[in-house]
């Protein structure tokens, strides 16, 4: 599992197993939000099992799962309210890492987009799925 800080309370990360959580709680943070739908790989662990390891381990678990096609998703306002509260830091994962720092950027506001833009790229992510909203 790598884990890329975003800022001081946003990181996210590539697919995690259940085995992964534990260690996800050990590094301090308290919501753990999955993006990926169930399903969109063969192998991928399933939601069910995700939430499962995320309520032994004391995690608040969110399944916010968002595709190309419904970016940034109908739950876009649930997610962003999650990466502003700096009391409860969060991790989200999708496949790759791509498609969370996507939505991070999508919620910062004007005053903070270019800066989280900047952030993105500087770290190699792609931000085709924002692009859109950046004109």
């Amino acid at each position: 599992m790598n884990i890329v800080k975003l800022t001081d309370t946003v990181a996210v990360s590539a697919q995690i197993t259940p085995a992964n959580v534990a260690d996800v709680a050990a590094a301090g943070y308290k919501v753990l939000i999955n993006n990926r739908p169930d399903g969109e790989e063969a192998g991928q662990p399933g939601s069910a099992e995700i939430a499962a390891a995320a309520e032994a381990a004391g995690l608040e678990y969110h399944h916010i799962p968002i595709t190309a096609m419904n970016f940034p998703g109908p739950h876009f306002e649930q997610m962003s309210d999650l990466l502003d509260d700096a009391q409860r830091p969060v991790l989200a994962f999708c496949r790759t890492g791509t498609r969370c720092t996507n939505l991070w950027v999508a919620s910062r506001d004007e005053s903070a987009r270019q800066q989280a833009v900047d952030q993105a790229r500087q770290l190699g992510y792609d931000l085709g799925m924002v692009a859109p909203m950046l004109s």
